[in-house]
């Protein structure tokens, strides 16, 4: 059984920042993580409002976060977290694989997106559906796709599409796009793309197990578009799955945390998309991470 000062669920913008903090404390620091280190941001094709970079795919900052992680000596493994356990000042994390004690918790999760719903959604995931341009459009080259959304992230991936694919699609439920005016512009310069409001995804059609069209529901008037490929950016719902035996206080599932980044329970503390709060970016989640790592600190020479 392994052992830590620290452990931080999830390798992130914001659990990577918390580690390397950690880590230049002088603390014996962990980071779990499920998937590919980067989180979210790996699926951002461009990155154009973190200080420092007038613009950078999130895949390459991500991995620029990770190098400088990981050179600190920072202990990283896989690691699928499917309960915790707080006996006092020692919590005991239990992945699929083995039980991990530590004296304190940083929670840096984030999001995941947000499915449609729809009959058949589960089973045509990569084959044709997906929540990620960067990762699959090249599947769908000089093909024609739709993106379900109307915020930034459906309005990005749909400009990354519109460089690969035949035709782009874009689906939006409203009457006016939230995505930043930039952004906006960009997508009315191109040719190949056309915007679709007040419309919902009814039902998705395949052949053979490949999706081959959908249903949609526009200015209520039923219609069929003849797509090979469905990217979904609908919102995200946070991580919080595994914490249920926690009692966390949680609302709308996000964790509630304090000004110091700290939860209801003493030495678990947040950070990032994963708790609640009103603004979800890169930015935020760097302040946040900092913070909770530097209260750990503080924590952490009380209990010694």
């Amino acid at each position: 059984m392994s052992y830590f000062d620290c452990v931080v669920i999830g390798a992130g913008v914001a659990g990577m920042t918390s580690a390397i903090y950690l880590k230049r404390y002088n603390l014996n620091v962990l980071v779990l993580e499920k998937g590919a280190p980067g989180g979210q941001i790996t699926q951002t094709p461009n990155v154009e409002n973190y200080p420092g970079y007038s613009t950078i795919d999130g895949a390459t900052l991500a991995l620029n976060i990770f190098s400088q992680m990981t050179n600190l000596g920072v202990s990283y493994k896989y690691g699928d977290v499917i309960r915790i356990e707080d006996t006092g000042e020692i919590k005991v994390i239990y992945t699929e694989t083995e039980k991990i004690e530590t004296k304190s918790i940083i929670i840096a999760t984030g999001r995941k997106p947000r499915k449609l719903g729809l009959l058949k959604e589960n089973e045509l995931v990569g084959s044709g559906i997906s929540w990620c341009a960067t990762c699959d459009g090249m599947f769908y080259k000089n093909k024609c796709v739709a993106v379900v959304g109307g915020g930034n992230s459906a309005l990005e991936e749909a400009l990354f599409l519109s460089d690969i694919c035949k035709k782009v699609d874009i689906l939006y439920r409203g009457g006016n796009l939230r995505a930043d005016t930039i952004i906006q512009n960009r997508v009315q310069e191109k040719n190949n793309i056309e915007i679709h409001y007040n419309t919902e995804v009814k039902e998705l059609l395949e052949v053979g197990n490949k999706l081959v069209g959908i249903k949609i529901l526009k200015q209520k008037e039923k219609q069929e578009l003849n797509i090979q490929g469905l990217f979904i950016y609908i919102g995200y719902e946070p991580d919080t799955g595994y914490l249920e035996n926690l009692k966390l206080n949680l609302e709308d599932q996000y964790i509630v945390v304090d000004s110091k980044m700290q939860t209801n329970i003493s030495g678990v503390y947040a950070c990032g998309d994963v708790i609640k709060k009103e603004l979800y970016q890169l930015t935020t989640a760097v302040g946040e991470a900092s913070l909770a790592a530097y209260q750990v600190k503080k924590y952490l020479e009380n209990v010694k």
